[in-house]
């Protein structure tokens, strides 16, 4: 237990620690930006995709 305690303080002291914690908050920021943005393109296609299907199914 006193050796995990020694290596979380070297890690929270260590400079590449907390750049490390940086860019893993940005990689969460920009995978939850890049989910939405699919959930709402996906939605915009199955609207666009909705509407001609009925279009097509009146036209003939």
């Amino acid at each position: 237990m006193k050796k995990l305690m020694t290596m979380t303080r070297q890690f929270r002291d260590d400079e590449n620690g907390a750049a490390m914690v940086e860019y893993t908050i940005l990689l969460g920021i920009i995978t939850v930006a890049v989910i939405a943005t699919i959930i709402g393109v996906g939605g915009w296609v199955n609207t666009k995709w909705t509407a001609l299907n009925a279009n097509l199914t009146t036209a003939s």
